[in-house]
């Protein structure tokens, strides 16, 4: 019986070469293909230095014999920056231009000696060395000494032929500029760029560009430089992460708002809670976290719009159980920065909770500052789409907080995220007898009943209170009610299972 061939793509998953960065090697489905030649473009500060260390010391790490010629910075400039990541390179064989007569055996000058000398010398260590790995930071000082594109092409053509014969994994680290042109013969293409927003910390992302006979996930995805090296977040693409769970009834804990919402809202659905800033959004939104938390499941609250201790005191003011499961983790509370946070990275963040700690009720509090999180406003539902088709998929009970700009009459929302969601709760304010008042309704319920009424909503020190239906109002949803029945109509205390009644 002939052996069976094995194909290209079975051969790249056995050997593909780790990059040492664990998110662009998800991004390239293992990694990259070994003898490959890749280009990494960026502008100056997007992190190709920091790239190419990293994919050095995994090579170093593994054994392999690793070359990085450094053409733009000295052995001790390299090993500075190194030495700012926690890293030593004593594994890496460096070679490096601008050095002294002294060491003329294994270093050159890249401003005063010619070109084919550079290249020869080049050639000459690289073979002395024989490394599986080599790194050439940067293609800049090649491109000056050229003088002419045309030079240039003809000389990387006959880089790539020679490094070729020895089978090496090489990355060749290049400024971007519209004058490139070594894109056509590179196996892969990385691009790295840098975005400075108007206001808070700049944001990176990358593209894989080119990866020839390979898949990978395209698109660009962001990434972040710690201390620890470049942080990839590859972007969420939901249809990788099927995953089943049977739906389960999720209630409050509250019997007066379960009945308003026919039983509860269901696991692996999206709720959006919206309406005016002090409706009482995101109090609600904490009860369904806490209620889960209380009867043994995880949840996480993530918190864009306030502190972390605000949020506990609130719903400590308002008689729910927070800090037994907050002590014993089944109930965390994150505070996200959205001047300091990419929204690809948010992304990445609530994957990690989902599946390390098995999360099953999310909360996103609220969706105002996760918009102020985008590069780009036009992307922000596609992106939110992505995210709750994956947090469904994964059983998770998500609850999206949105505020409305304007108190009464007509609201607006930065926003149109209902149609995203699974059901939609709608807070408003109302007066009555001089008194500022609030309501709750559902909008929309997918998969389930519901109560078509809008029922007042109270809060105070024996918990959140959902009234009967306020039916003598009129004109509630836009925002100016008419009251046109009793005083005795409104919820004035709680009768012990969860609805107003009347004193005295």
């Amino acid at each position: 019986m002939p052996a069976k061939e094995v194909t290209a793509d079975e051969k790249n998953d056995i050997q593909l070469v780790k990059t040492g960065i664990a998110g662009l090697d998800d991004i390239l489905r293992g990694g990259l293909s070994p003898g490959g030649l890749y280009l990494i473009e960026g502008t100056s500060g997007t992190g190709k230095t920091t790239l190419g260390l990293q994919f050095a010391l995994e090579g170093a790490a593994q054994g392999e014999s690793v070359v990085y010629v450094t053409l733009s910075e000295t052995q001790k400039d390299l090993e500075s920056v190194a030495h700012s990541h926690g890293w030593d390179l004593d594994n890496v064989h460096i070679m490096q231009a601008l050095a002294s007569q002294a060491k003329a055996a294994t270093m050159f000058y890249p401003s005063e000696v010619e070109l084919e000398e550079l290249m020869t010398r080049l050639k000459e260590e690289i073979q002395r060395v024989g490394p599986s790995r080599i790194v050439i930071d940067s293609l800049s000082e090649i491109r000056l000494m050229a003088e002419g594109p045309l030079r240039y092409r003809r000389e990387m053509m006959g880089l790539k032929q020679f490094l070729a014969s020895g089978r090496s994994t090489v990355l060749l680290l290049e400024e971007s500029t519209a004058e490139s042109s070594l894109r056509t013969f590179a196996d892969g293409v990385i691009l790295l760029e840098q975005l400075a927003p108007e206001y808070g910390s700049e944001r990176r992302r990358l593209w894989i560009v080119k990866a020839r006979g390979r898949t990978y996930v395209g698109g660009f995805h962001d990434f972040a430089i710690r201390k620890e090296g470049l942080e990839v977040f590859p972007r969420l693409v939901a249809a990788e992460h099927c995953g089943q769970h049977k739906p389960e009834v999720l209630p409050s804990g509250i019997a007066s708002l379960d009945a308003l919402l026919g039983g509860g809202l269901v696991t692996g659905q999206s709720t959006l809670l919206v309406g005016p800033a002090g409706t009482g959004k995101s109090s609600v939104a904490m009860q369904f976290a806490v209620s889960a938390a209380e009867r043994g499941g995880n949840a996480v609250v993530f918190i864009f719009d306030e502190r972390s201790e605000t949020a506990i005191a609130r719903a400590s003011g308002l008689h729910m159980n927070i800090h037994e499961p907050l002590d014993d983790g089944r109930l965390r509370i994150q505070r996200v920065d959205p001047a300091e946070l990419s929204a690809g990275q948010f992304a990445h963040i609530v994957r990690t909770e989902v599946e390390s700690c098995k999360v099953s009720v999310l909360v996103i509090d609220g969706l105002n500052g996760y918009l102020q999180a985008m590069p780009d406003q036009r992307f922000l539902l596609a992106q939110m789409h992505e995210l709750l088709t994956y947090l469904g998929q994964q059983g998770v009970a998500t609850f999206l907080v949105m505020g409305q700009s304007g108190v009464v009459g007509d609201t607006l929302s930065p926003a149109d995220a209902s149609y995203l969601t699974d059901n939609m709760l709608l807070f408003r304010f109302f007066e009555a007898q001089g008194e500022v008042r609030k309501t709750i309704s559902v909008v929309k319920k997918r998969g389930g009943p519901h109560e078509i009424t809008i029922r007042e909503l109270k809060f105070g020190p024996e918990g959140i209170m959902v009234g009967e239906a306020l039916r003598e109002f009129q004109g509630i949803l836009t925002g100016v009610p008419i009251f046109m029945g009793a005083p005795s109509q409104l919820m004035q205390a709680k009768d012990g299972k969860g609805r107003g009644k009347q004193e005295g």
